[in-house]
Order: C-alpha cells, then structure tokens, then sequence
C-alpha cells in the first residue's frame, strides 16, 4: 500500500553530523571521539528505554560527555566543554541530497513529518534555517512519546499524532536499528544508504533502499 505519510529521523538522517568532530577538537578532545560519543548516547537512550524508562536526549547527551571528559585535558572546565559539544547541534545543516529529495516527495503528494529521538526545537531550527520548513505538516520528538526509537510505542505515537495507521505511514532513516523498530511497529521502511555500507542482516530488511533522497520518488513509484 502507498504511504500517505512519510516519517523522517532527524539526527544523521537529515543533519549532517560531521562539523561535530570540530566541537571537540574546540574544546581540546580527540575530534575522532564525537562518533564514540553519540554511540554511547544512544547506547544509554536504548537501555533505558528497554528498561521501560526515558530520558531527555540531551540529558543523556550531557551525562555522556561528562563521563567521555572525566581525566581529559580539555581546554576549559568540563562543564563549559559540554555545553560547547552540545550547542553544536543547533548550528548543523543537511547533507546536500535532502532539500531536493524533501521538495520531490512534497510535490508528488505525500504528507511529510520528523520523528526524532532529540529535540522538536533542533529539528525546527535545521529545517527553517535550510529553507524547508513549509514541507513538513508535523515536528515531532519522542519527548511527546512513550519511549525512544526504537521502541514500538514511539512509532505508534507518530501514527496518532499523524492521524493515521502505522501501515499508512513510511520511515525514512540512515540507521538499521530505526528501519528495524519501525518495520516491526508495522510501517514501510527506506534507508538511506550513503555510505555503500552492507545492511545488517540481523535487522529487518528495509522495504527501499536508496543513496540519495531524491531516489525515493521513483523507488515508492515503481515499489522497488
């Protein structure tokens, strides 16, 4: 069935994370650790949403280079350092394939929204500030929601608060781990696949695969 409603993850998916590793090197670390960092927060994000709790994204974000910095010669105290690291979210852009493949899929007729694991404020800011936000009918963030993704009921509550079902609704992401959660809560899934790198095959395989957004439009025309 064609979806009427295409989901997107925010982090990575849309937001080109690189300039992160410029953060810590401004603060005296390793910038090679801003991959590490972000796996260590979704890490704890993950565990504490198994454990059938949740946190906020930045939070834990926080809490996590507290921990990355203790015994690090940085530049400055460490609480500066983080607050450093973690505005640098706010100043990220999209990878160059999204705004034409966002335009694409608006014009051939599918409602367009977020669902990320951060904040409905960073996603609004990345959007506006690239000139798309018009294209989305919805912002969301599973602060709203019971759990993280890849938690079902995270999926579930972008469905509600789309208006429609989960099987009426596509997720677009970079990461297996969300193609996995949102195949299982019931949604189609695509993965963006910019890198050429093999997808797991211990997640449930993603219904489309593309290397760029723009080739979304004629994967969901021709159901390839």
């Amino acid at each position: 069935m064609k979806p009427s409603v295409i989901v997107f993850d925010v982090n990575e998916t849309l937001s080109d994370m690189s300039p992160m590793a410029q953060r810590f090197e401004e603060v005296g670390a390793p910038g090679h650790l801003a991959k590490l960092w972000f796996a260590t927060l979704l890490r704890d994000g993950f565990a504490l949403t198994a454990a059938g709790d949740k946190q906020a994204f930045a939070g834990v974000g926080a809490e996590a280079l507290r921990g990355l910095f203790t015994g690090m010669e940085l530049n400055r105290d460490v609480e500066p350092a983080v607050q450093h690291v973690m505005s640098g979210f706010t100043g990220l852009g999209l990878h160059p394939d999204v705004k034409d493949g966002v335009r694409a899929l608006q014009s051939a007729g599918y409602r367009l929204a977020t669902l990320t694991n951060g904040s409905t404020e960073v996603a609004e800011t990345l959007l506006t500030d690239a000139g798309i936000r018009d294209s989305f009918d919805r912002l969301l963030s599973v602060e709203d929601a019971p759990a993280w993704k890849p938690g079902k009921a995270a999926y579930d509550y972008a469905a509600s608060a789309c208006g429609v079902t989960p099987g009426q609704m596509l997720l677009v992401a970079v990461h297996p781990w969300d193609i996995h959660g949102a195949s299982s809560a019931g949604l189609a899934t695509a993965w963006i696949n910019r890198t050429g790198a093999p997808y797991p095959d211990y997640f449930q395989a993603p219904d489309h695969t593309v290397s760029a957004l723009p080739e979304l439009v004629p994967a969901l025309a021709g159901g390839s």
